[in-house]
């Protein structure tokens, strides 16, 4: 089916309303009408050409809620009128030992991703959620919980970014074992950072940011930090030296990791989810000591992500979303690379 979706022609060019084709149903497939699509740095990456690629015309979006309106004939764990979610995949070989522990995000074959991959099956682009309706296959649906499924209702836009941004500081919190008792550090409170610190704080954690400023102090102690410190100002870490189990790092600036891994806890971990565009430099002595580690973690698997969009809603965590028409999807982009947006844009997908 042809449908309306907003896509960037080439590499840093403007996206402008336009169509696409969606594949018809295969058997395990749903047909969702989108009512709700992030906007995620990524997207911004991928369109601008940041990390190269031929894909185009190119619809993002792996941010997505909508409302399944058609089954293909084998579905056995959704519904129409069921209220679903999209995150980062729409697709794994679920056969390798990853996909079967329910870490398709590391599929040893390779992940499909919402947009810009090759579909397993017919190698056609898959193409995101900007668009009215989207195709996936079952397993890789979301079922949204009953507090974000009123699809006309803030909380469910609010709800759209967790299935990027809350899975991608979930899962690390999660597999480092964060609660009570536990010091957190959460680096940087931009899109990432801000969920991450309301779902560490929920899990229990004395949770701390480390910003380059103090201009996000008074949010970040209303989303549950109990400190907030400048790493911009000169010694920032010499009162916190061993004091963190766990930092979150979610910065994609270049960064010094020395004073970072100065305040890890013996046996303390820093985990990466932003990607630098140069590599660190960083000294044996810098781990050796303390045992500290320094680790990596990119989304999550589908069952953990229904594990968080659960949790969330248990919680009553939200991302702080500014809806937008689809017609301002640009000027958002540029809001994004200035850092204008408290904390991460939402389209109505009513106006594609």
């Amino acid at each position: 089916m042809d449908i309306a979706c907003y896509a960037a022609p080439g590499a840093g060019e403007a996206l402008t309303k336009s169509t696409l084709t969606r594949r018809d149903l295969r058997a395990n497939d749903c047909l969702i009408k989108i009512r709700w699509a992030g906007i995620c740095h990524s997207d911004i990456h991928t369109v601008n050409g940041d990390w190269p690629h031929d894909n185009f015309p190119l619809t993002p979006g792996h941010e997505i809620i909508g409302e399944i309106t058609e089954v293909g004939s084998d579905v056995a764990k959704f519904s129409v009128g069921d209220i679903v979610g999209i995150g980062c995949l729409v697709d794994s070989c679920q056969e390798c030992e990853a996909c079967q522990d329910g870490d398709e995000n590391y599929c040893e074959n390779g992940a499909t991703g919402t947009y810009n991959a090759p579909d397993r099956i017919d190698g056609t682009i898959t193409q995101g959620g900007y668009s009215t309706h989207i195709v996936c296959r079952e397993e890789f649906l979301i079922r949204i919980p009953e507090a974000f499924s009123d699809l006309e209702s803030h909380e469910a836009a609010a709800a759209t970014p967790l299935l990027c941004a809350g899975i991608t500081t979930y899962s690390p919190l999660k597999h480092w074992g964060v609660g009570p008792g536990m010091n957190v550090a959460i680096v940087g409170m931009g899109g990432l950072g801000h969920v991450a610190v309301k779902i560490a704080s929920a899990m229990g954690a004395d949770v701390t940011v480390l910003s380059h400023s103090k201009a996000k102090e008074e949010d970040g102690r209303k989303f549950g930090a109990s400190d907030y410190i400048a790493t911009g100002e000169e010694g920032w870490h010499e009162n916190l030296k061993g004091k963190f189990n766990l930092i979150i790092n979610t910065v994609s600036a270049p960064m010094d990791p020395a004073p970072f891994l100065s305040t890890l806890h013996r046996n303390g971990t820093m985990v990466m989810l932003g990607l630098p565009p140069k590599p660190m430099e960083i000294g044996a002595n810098q781990l050796i000591g303390g045992r500290r580690s320094l680790a990596g973690s990119a989304i999550g698997g589908i069952p953990e992500t229904q594990e968080m969009i659960d949790f969330c809603a248990e919680h009553g965590i939200t991302a702080e979303a500014e809806v937008i028409p689809a017609e301002q999807i640009n000027e958002a982009y540029e809001r994004v690379i200035d850092s204008d947006v408290r904390y991460r844009f939402v389209i109505d997908a009513n106006t594609i």
